[in-house]
């Protein structure tokens, strides 16, 4: 039987703990030295009997990589879910994100040859036990055991699709349904399409309303100033915005939710004299699972492979 063995090395540079792209990144690097096997036992009588090889990650807090000490994959997933998932989340909710965080950082280094993983919001963000520690502060026992809890009772379980590793996008809030992949990321999977994510709606971030002089609009969209026309407003089924004109201009969804910095490629533009108003629904790039949606889920009896089931169509969850 094929056995696992990925060695990750992580650079961590003392960084706030919501960063922008712009920031020093902490990374996480995969010496490839074979492929991530995926291989499940003939019994349970094999699975028991295997010999157990550890996941092993490399941690070091220097530019040189001295100091170097190892740590495990699971140990890495808690402080993913610390840094994504709010720990007083439902403990189904936490599990689905410790099943999907773990799955996309093992999807990216198997996709990319050394591929390094930021540990910010570009990849995944992730928090070392002193930044939990700052962030939770008297609840930091508590919530560390949570989230601990959830990724061991997970432990080793990722997504797979036809044999493959899952590409688990997450996200914050939805509008009401998931977009997906192929229309965001270009990336056209069976299982990252648009889902029903009602769930979303009963939460006060679902709704977001920015305010903006028309002058930065302007200078944000590369358009030229003066009245603001704003036409041929093409929406999706699901409401996201697949393409807008703005005085003249035609521009993708995406376009004006990056340069505007906007939640949500479901907003509405609305001119009032020198000012701008844009109202948004949902909270990210939309793709894969909502997590306001499993917490909503879990909130309501479902459990983490019922989510991830539902976010991830048609995928199989899979122990290592």
């Amino acid at each position: 039987m094929n056995k696992i063995l990925v060695l990750i090395v992580v650079l961590l540079i003392p960084i706030a703990i919501f960063t922008t792209p712009d920031d020093t990144e902490k990374v996480l690097k995969t010496d490839r030295n074979q492929n991530i096997s995926l291989e499940v036992p003939a019994s349970e009588e094999e699975a028991e009997n295997d010999e157990e090889e550890a996941i092993q990650v490399s941690l070091s807090f220097n530019q040189d990589k001295s100091d170097v000490f190892t740590m495990s994959l699971e140990e890495y997933v808690i402080g993913v879910v610390a840094g994504e998932m709010p720990a007083s989340f439902s403990e189904e909710a936490l599990k689905a994100q410790a099943v999907a965080s773990r799955t996309f950082a093992l999807y990216k280094m198997d996709s990319v040859q050394d591929y390094v993983l930021s540990t910010t919001i570009n990849d995944q963000v992730y928090l070392t036990v002193q930044d939990m520690k700052e962030n939770w502060k008297e609840d930091f026992e508590y919530y560390y055991n949570r989230v601990k809890d959830a990724v061991m009772a997970t432990e080793g379980e990722i997504l797979t699709y036809d044999g493959n590793i899952a590409s688990t996008y997450y996200f914050a809030i939805s509008n009401g349904y998931t977009d997906d992949g192929l229309t965001v990321f270009n990336e056209n999977k069976d299982y990252l399409v648009s889902v029903d994510s009602s769930w979303d709606k009963n939460y006060k971030s679902y709704q977001s309303l920015y305010t903006m002089n028309k002058t930065d609009f302007c200078n944000k969209l590369g358009i030229s100033c003066g009245d603001i026309i704003i036409s041929d407003v093409s929406r999706a089924d699901n409401h996201y915005v697949r393409s807008i004109v703005i005085n003249g201009t035609t521009f993708t969804g995406n376009e004006v939710f990056k340069k505007l910095n906007l939640k949500s490629t479901d907003f509405t533009i609305t001119v009032k004299g020198e000012k701008i108003e844009i109202l948004t629904y949902g909270f990210g790039h939309g793709v894969g699972m909502s997590q306001y949606g499993a917490q909503g889920m879990a909130s309501e009896g479902y459990t983490y492979s019922d989510i991830l089931a539902h976010y991830y169509q048609g995928t199989k969850l899979t122990k290592l």
